[in-house]
């Protein structure tokens, strides 16, 4: 995944930083949506100024990965049992793309709705996934999005938890040694990514009295946090982006 990040982040920052947003809403009863989306917008217009020829259209496209995986179960079926189980996994997230040539736009976003937070545990790997919904010239979605591809290692996780008003996001490392390569290919393109962000930005349903971000910037009504980091110093170090919240009792 690391890989195609950092090609269309590199392609991305020559106009404009491309961010990274991790969005929740958490309702009472501890249900909610979690999503993570990309804004490709600038990387469009600047391949497009190479690509006159771009088939390109403008659509609003919302894909429950559940019905990709169901048009494609033959091909899942011959998949090895551990990939096959990263899949079913993923059932209950959806995509949704967003392209328009005319503005130049196109906004990738991943986004899964849970009746409880710990369902969003997969969201990245959705995201990894929901990356070859992007389309390219001369191909369509579900062309690219069946493409057969080499299974990556799952390199950081993320945990969320939500219990007696007290919610946790604790992203850890499960491959220490494909980070380790991670990184070594990360120091590469350092100077591309430095203006990347990933910003984090929960809603819950009650003020927040604290949370561990000494940083983080809050709504009026207080229900409403937002934290900011480098995506570089994420994808070197994922505990940056830990983060806990306590609620107003």
């Amino acid at each position: 995944m690391i890989k195609k990040i950092m090609f269309l982040a590199m392609l991305a920052v020559t106009l404009v930083s491309c961010q990274f947003t991790e969005t929740m809403v958490l309702n009472e009863d501890g249900s909610g949506r979690m999503s993570v989306s990309m804004d490709l917008s600038e990387m469009m217009a600047f391949t497009q100024e190479f690509q006159k020829d771009s088939t390109l259209t403008k659509q609003d496209t919302i894909i429950p990965f559940k019905a990709i995986f169901e048009e494609k179960k033959d091909s899942i079926a011959k998949l090895p049992a551990k990939q096959q189980a990263r899949l079913k996994k993923m059932e209950k997230y959806s995509a949704h793309l967003v392209t328009d040539p005319e503005k130049g736009t196109m906004i990738l976003d991943v986004f899964v709705d849970f009746a409880s937070v710990s369902e969003a545990d997969n969201l990245m790997n959705g995201f990894s996934q929901a990356e070859g919904l992007v389309p390219k010239s001369g191909t369509n979605m579900t062309e690219d999005a069946s493409e057969e591809k080499e299974e990556e290692p799952e390199i950081v996780g993320v945990t969320y938890a939500f219990k007696n008003g007290i919610f946790k996001r604790d992203a850890f490392i499960k491959d220490k040694a494909a980070h380790k390569k991670q990184i070594d290919s990360l120091q590469s393109a350092k100077a591309f990514m430095e203006d990347i962000s990933y910003t984090l930005k929960y809603t819950f349903p009650k003020p927040i009295k604290e949370s561990s971000a000494e940083d983080a910037m809050y709504s009026l009504d207080r229900k409403t946090v937002q934290v900011t980091r480098k995506f570089i110093d994420y994808m070197t170090d994922p505990n940056v982006l830990d983060l806990e919240v306590v609620l107003e009792q």
